[in-house]
């Protein structure tokens, strides 16, 4: 087969979805190429022919700089689309992976619609994780379900170390055999509902009240405002800084429940690394995301309508299933879900020889 060139955008070089997803087209022999940069971007977009395949990933890049006003930000939409449509005009394919149904704290949101609808149009092929997705984003552009693929997000099996015990992490944390720990793990924003967990934590009564554990990156004035909201009488550990790779496995090996009160969330890689641990967890009752997860018995769920109330139950009965949490990370081992993404790259290639 000749030599084909995958472009991914953005390409976060410690994105370990990324990394995991790339390893079955790069053991195919496509050359990756990879960019951060819009300039970067059209170089190696001015490049692609026939067979070539453009992967875009999160959008925020193109019209959500946060140094951009409206003017420059549609100047580069404007950009975008003129280098992505000249590369298909030379054969080069597009297949778009939806990762949220709009960017978090997105600042120009009309241009932010239009790149969406942009490719929803254009490409060859849309990846999702989460089987519901044409419904969540139906509010704002339309999907062509003949071009929708789902492939589910990964998990992290064998990706990360797991060689410390529960009760080794537990001590490195200062819990004791009768604290019940809950995790919320990832980078901490006001969209990931901090405060609706810390209420939550709060309605339980203090003789019961679980201890948070809580790491990633936040900043300064995101730490100012958890602070605040723990006051003192929430018991918390803290990490407020990236949590390198070693040490993710000691946060996880701690918790007895993972909670995840997101206001707006379409995929959660932190749920997936839960489950990698044999970590319970619990979500918000949405209809996409009971689409994707209802079934699965390792999973609570609190109700939106009355959130901190809700989750404040949720956390006060009993944990799910953590052999179900086991399971269900076996079954989507990375590789075959990289071997999945690799069989899409291969059809919508070879879809350019088809059509002559």
């Amino acid at each position: 087969m000749p030599d084909r060139s995958l472009v991914v955008f953005p390409a976060y070089r410690d994105n370990p979805y990324l990394n995991l997803m790339l390893l079955a087209p790069r053991a195919r022999g496509w050359n990756v190429l990879e960019s951060l940069r819009l300039e970067q971007l059209e170089q190696h977009l001015g490049h692609l022919g026939s067979g070539d395949v453009f992967h875009m990933h999160w959008t925020a890049p193109i019209v959500q700089r946060t140094d951009d006003d409206l003017a420059s930000a549609g100047a580069r939409l404007d950009r975008f689309r003129s280098a992505v449509d000249a590369a298909r005009s030379r054969g080069a394919r597009l297949v778009w992976t939806i990762h949220n149904v709009l960017p978090h704290d997105a600042q120009h949101l009309e241009l932010e619609l239009e790149l969406n609808r942009y490719l929803a149009a254009t490409a060859d092929a849309v990846h999702v994780m989460n089987r519901d997705t044409p419904a969540a984003v139906a509010p704002h552009y339309t999907l062509d379900t003949d071009r929708v693929v789902h492939i589910p997000h990964p998990s992290y099996q064998g990706v990360y170390p797991s060689s410390v015990s529960r009760s080794e992490a537990r001590a490195r944390f200062g819990l004791g055999d009768d604290d019940r720990a809950v995790l919320a793990f990832g980078q901490m924003r006001p969209y990931k509902g901090l405060d609706v967990l810390v209420d939550a934590v709060r309605r339980i009564p203090a003789a019961d009240r679980p201890v948070l554990l809580l790491a990633g990156r936040t900043s300064d004035e995101d730490r100012a405002s958890i602070d605040v909201l723990l006051g003192d009488d929430v018991r918390a550990v803290r990490e407020h800084d990236h949590v390198e790779d070693i040490d993710v496995q000691w946060w996880f090996r701690a918790a007895d429940v993972a909670v995840f009160p997101y206001r707006r969330v379409l995929n959660s890689g932190s749920l997936h690394l839960a489950a990698s641990f044999g970590v319970p967890s619990v979500l918000p009752d949405e209809a996409h995301l009971r689409a994707e997860f209802g079934g699965e018995e390792w999973i609570r769920w609190f109700d939106t309508g009355d959130a901190a109330g809700s989750l404040a139950a949720v956390l006060a009965g009993p944990a799910g299933s953590a052999e179900g949490a086991e399971a269900f990370s076996r079954r989507l081992a990375p590789f075959a879900r990289s071997r999945e993404y690799a069989g899409v790259l291969d059809e919508v290639s070879a879809s350019v020889s088809a059509e002559r």
